[in-house]
């Protein structure tokens, strides 16, 4: 009968040595992944919640990070600290008042321009609406969207940024307090390093490392930038493209956005030379934008960066979403500082997440071991093709 059979001993079930490693994971691995999502998302919350505070105070510890070797270069000269804290905070109002006043004043010159083709604005939307139509778009669709396109509403738009100064007072009082409340503290910095260094080396390194690391990203692309603005600037104007020092201007603030600051930026410059040279001036724009950001962003860039940032295409594109939609545009400029903070603070300072650092971009080990593997199947099907030749048939410790 049933209940006088012996049960069967249950089979046990034998591990590979490959799940070894996992199965010494400690517990609750997934309980502490989200809970830590959870923190993520929290802090999130709440850095959106502050942007109007965490973005300036942000870019003044960015800029206080740039222009710290001007401090460390005086001290070792034997200036006093006291007038190398001068001199940093000097040289950031100095760069800052020079970049804002040319800010407002290419702002000034688009505000003046726009309403000079306000009636071949309004032909191009026209015969969009009419190429529209024949794509399938219903007549009140159409009538939307031509209704909807006004030219001065542009031009009211720029008019309400020059005259907001007063809203920008806020933020620029706190980047300039910042400024020099930080460059005083950072006299102690190096010190503090030191001081630290015995019970926390792996901190003070990885500070050290997003330092250096933002440093050489923010310098170089703020002097390629550059280099790529007068390069457009003086391309454009060759072309005839009305507006041509703002677009140079344009391109040199979407510079700092990676991967999609180079469409931004040539949008304009595409609609402008489409209204007084037709199709091939938008061809010539293209091209002229194509080969010069080629040329900076993709060879130049990259080679004098180098492992400084060490973030994958696919993290630094969404970067720049996210940081922008946490914190607004400025967020899309300081993408990669925000990102290197990050990963400085959790996988940097943390020997066990150590590993995180080639899946989010450091390739320098991986492209080695693809060079070693490249070689290894290069050899192997060169083998393969000398036994062919020999023999007729393929060798089998060819692998």
């Amino acid at each position: 009968m049933w209940w006088t059979r012996k049960k069967t001993p249950k089979v046990v079930e034998s591990y590979a040595p490959e799940r070894e490693a996992e199965l010494a994971e400690p517990p609750h691995r997934n309980a502490f992944l989200m809970v830590a999502l959870g923190g993520a998302a929290v802090a999130a919350f709440g850095i959106a919640g502050m942007r109007s505070i965490f973005a300036p105070v942000f870019f003044a510890l960015v800029l206080t990070i740039c222009v710290h070797p001007l401090r460390t270069t005086l001290e070792q000269r034997g200036v006093p600290r006291g007038i190398a804290t001068g001199s940093v905070i000097t040289a950031v109002v100095v760069l800052l008042g020079g970049f804002g006043w040319a800010f407002f004043l290419a702002l000034g010159q688009f505000a003046a321009l726009l309403p000079q083709y306000g009636p071949q604005l309004t032909a191009f939307v026209t015969s969009l609406a009419s190429s529209l139509s024949t794509l399938g778009f219903g007549p009140e669709q159409i009538n939307d969207f031509i209704s909807g396109f006004d030219p001065t509403r542009l031009v009211s738009f720029f008019t309400d940024i020059l005259g907001s100064v007063a809203g920008l007072t806020t933020s620029v009082v706190i980047v300039l307090t910042m400024l020099i409340l930080m460059a005083m503290d950072a006299a102690f910095i190096p010190t503090l390093f030191k001081q630290l260094g015995a019970s926390k080396p792996l901190v003070v390194k990885s500070m050290n490392t997003y330092a250096s690391g933002v440093r050489r990203y923010m310098v170089v692309t703020t002097v390629l930038g550059a280099a790529q603005g007068l390069v457009n600037w003086a391309a454009l104007a060759i072309l005839g493209i009305p507006g041509a020092a703002l677009w140079g201007m344009l391109s040199f603030l979407c510079s700092f956005i990676p991967n999609i600051g180079y469409f931004i930026a040539i949008i304009p410059p595409l609609i402008f030379g489409l209204l007084t040279g037709g199709w091939p001036m938008v061809i010539a724009v293209v091209i002229v934008y194509g080969v010069i950001n080629g040329i900076i962003q993709s060879v130049i860039q990259p080679r004098v960066v180098g492992g400084a940032v060490s973030l994958s295409q696919s993290i630094t594109f969404f970067s720049v979403l996210f940081w922008a939609l946490l914190i607004g545009p400025i967020g899309a400029i300081l993408a990669i500082p925000l990102s290197l903070l990050v990963r400085a603070m959790l996988i940097d300072s943390n020997p066990a997440a150590w590993w995180w650092r080639p899946v989010i971009g450091d390739l320098d080990e991986t492209k080695q071991l693809m060079k070693e593997e490249d070689s290894e199947i290069k050899a192997a099907r060169v083998r393969r093709k000398a036994d062919k030749r020999l023999n007729g048939t393929p060798s089998t410790s060819a692998g």
